[in-house]
């Protein structure tokens, strides 16, 4: 309802009691059909006032009058503190906009035929209309009669400045809850722009770490940490598709979910939701147990249920021509997937595709790098009076491929001596890291290898010193460019089962050399590193006899450089190692020693090689155990 220019209420249109504008007014004062302390007081107030058994502070709806404020009603409105209109006087002072005062309502045209007169005993009434800052009349104080009542000035001007009073406190309570609803709303506003932040921050977050990502297993495991802090799922899953119509997981190495193994491959026609993703190419929401029962394999729900999961949404990886295959997400609660949080799972999903593009990518070309380097990682010789054991192991992360070698391989006779002699069972050994943790490390790691096999035959009964000489030389000439560090050594029988050792060193970690007592010790002298900038210096040899029951460990820095920092410590827990397991098969020895020194995680290649001198002396010509 509005106002005239002359000051009379001006119909809006529609009628005054279900004005929705109005009806919008009472619902703002939040009063409902209970008890309000203050709305009783007022009834209170009129009662002991006016003398009126019954007093009421009356808010009309659209459909009803009901009284927050109350005295003198008997069950059954005392209880329920509210009436339909059919028992409403109240309403005639909202459609009037103005006092209602009848001195006897059996006996007034506008009240006679009221059902408040025969259920509720109403005869005399006065009632004053109660209103909003906005001139919309929400209800009455009213003071009821059960006889009819001569109503005085006093009384009218006593229950008129109540009614001004209760208008003044239902209008503080409309600004009050209009407050505390903008308060709500900012509240609200604010979150909403939280979380757009949040997912915003996440985006550039995904951007920047899915770029930097090389193989798959990185790709999962960022995916996994970027979305597992925001969105909090309890469980993040990449599935790939792959040829012929197969999804394969990413397995977690962690194994912190099992059914990733047991469920590690699945067709892409199967009734899973991840597979369902790909396939229709759109995202599939799992909002419960029972959605998943009914729609989807009995493999799925059990995996599901191992997961502890009770929603899960899964988006499709997107690819040139099909989907890459699906991320998918999973709560133990039930989680709405909103629109927002969509699109910010579908952006993600964007990054993670290409990232996974790249991975797929390096992966394969660091695997054709891997067999191309283990290819040039030949087997180990059959020497008699030797027992030799080598161990390679490429760098847990898998991303890149190095240039760690060992070669182990027979010298040829020295000029002028006899086949069948000692000197024909001379051996070299050598294990060296070419500079590097690429393709290119790896190829010149093979040239390396093979020059220095060349060396060595073009130079026969000359020493290991003048073999890296004679491969600095053509390194430096041939502008090959390899740098790095090696040990290279020379063995020849010394009779009585033990062996003469020969060996230079240029800047690599110091061989180990374990006694047949036990005692360990580092073969610490050494040159400078090999490097193309570098003048070609004098090498250098050293010599040892190694009795039998001796070992001899070479080891790549791969091995050592775990313990970041404290070099020292772990050289010395090697030395530790062998010495304790020194009476061990060599492929075992080397095993433990890889395990227990560079744990299983180490982040570069090694590459071991170990030689024991027998305690007893094989006869001639059969091969060492």
């Amino acid at each position: 309802m509005t106002v005239s220019d002359s000051g009379e209420p001006a119909q809006t249109g529609a009628p005054p009691v279900s004005d929705p504008l109005r009806v919008d007014a009472v619902r703002d004062t939040g009063l409902s059909a209970a008890a309000d302390a203050g709305m009783d007081r007022f009834a209170r107030l009129v009662g002991e006032l006016l003398g009126v058994p019954v007093a009421l502070v009356s808010l009309v709806d659209a459909d009803r009058q009901f009284f927050p404020g109350m005295i003198g009603l008997d069950d059954p409105w005392a209880s329920a503190r509210q009436t339909p209109l059919t028992h409403s006087f109240c309403q005639h002072v909202v459609t009037d906009t103005r006092p209602l005062v009848v001195d006897d309502a059996r006996a007034d045209a506008r009240t006679r035929d009221s059902l408040a007169i025969p259920d509720l005993g109403v005869i005399g009434y006065a009632g004053m209309p109660l209103t909003d800052t906005d001139g919309h009349v929400l209800g009455s104080l009213c003071a009821i009669d059960t006889r009819p009542r001569e109503w005085t000035a006093r009384e009218l001007s006593v229950l008129e400045d109540l009614a001004s009073a209760c208008s003044t406190e239902l209008r503080l309570r409309v600004v009050s809850r209009q407050k505390e609803q903008a308060r709500s709303e900012a509240d609200a506003l604010a979150e909403r722009l939280r979380i757009t932040l949040d997912h915003s921050l996440l985006l550039l977050r995904a951007a920047d770490a899915l770029a930097d990502t090389t193989g798959l297993a990185d790709v999962r495991r960022q995916v996994r940490d970027l979305v597992t802090s925001d969105l909090k799922p309890v469980y993040v899953g990449l599935i790939l598709a792959e040829e012929r119509g197969r999804m394969r997981r990413l397995v977690d190495t962690t194994g912190s979910a099992p059914m990733e193994s047991v469920y590690e491959q699945y067709g892409l026609d199967d009734a899973w939701p991840t597979a369902r993703a790909a396939r229709e190419n759109r995202t599939v929401l799992v909002r419960s147990l029972a959605d998943l029962e009914r729609d989807y394999a009995a493999e799925a729900v059990e995996a599901f249920i191992s997961l502890g999961l009770r929603s899960a949404v899964c988006v499709p990886l997107p690819g040139a021509v099909i989907p890459l295959g699906t991320l998918v997400l999973g709560w133990d609660e039930p989680h709405e997937v909103d629109i927002s949080e969509q699109a910010v799972l579908a952006a993600i999903a964007g990054y993670t595709a290409r990232a996974v593009e790249r991975a797929q990518f390096v992966d394969s070309r660091v695997h054709a790098a891997r067999q191309m380097q283990e290819a040039m990682l030949t087997d180990l010789p059959t020497v008699p009076g030797l027992q030799l054991a080598a161990l390679y192991r490429p760098s847990a992360a898998g991303e890149l491929v190095g240039g760690d070698w060992y070669d182990a391989y027979m010298l040829p006779a020295p000029v002028g001596s006899e086949e069948g002699t000692d000197a024909a069972d001379a051996v070299a050994v050598s294990v060296g890291d070419i500079t590097g943790h690429d393709m290119r490390a790896a190829t010149l790691m093979g040239q390396a290898r093979s020059m220095l096999r060349q060396a060595d035959l073009d130079h026969p009964g000359q020493g290991p010193a003048r073999a890296v000489s004679a491969f600095e030389h053509a390194n430096n000439r041939l502008n090959i460019g390899a740098s790095g560090s090696l040990v290279h050594a020379h063995l020849s029988p010394a009779g009585n089962g033990a062996w003469n050792l020969t060996w230079t060193n240029a800047g690599h970690p110091p061989p180990l050399l374990a006694l047949p007592d036990g005692a360990v010790q580092r073969l610490d002298e050494h040159d400078i590193v090999i490097h193309p900038a570098l003048r070609t210096p004098a090498r250098t040899e050293r010599h040892r006899s190694l009795p039998p029951g001796s070992l001899l460990l070479l080891y790549t820095d791969g091995l050592i450089e775990q313990h970041r920092g404290n070099i020292n410590r772990a050289i010395d827990t090697t030395g530790q190692s062998l010495a304790k397991r020194r009476h061990c098969p060599l492929p075992e020895l080397l095993t433990d020693i890889a395990d227990h020194v560079a744990g299983p995680d180490a982040d570069d290649d090694i590459a071991l090689l170990v030689l024991r001198i027998p305690d007893t002396i094989p006869e001639k010509g059969l091969p060492s155990p």
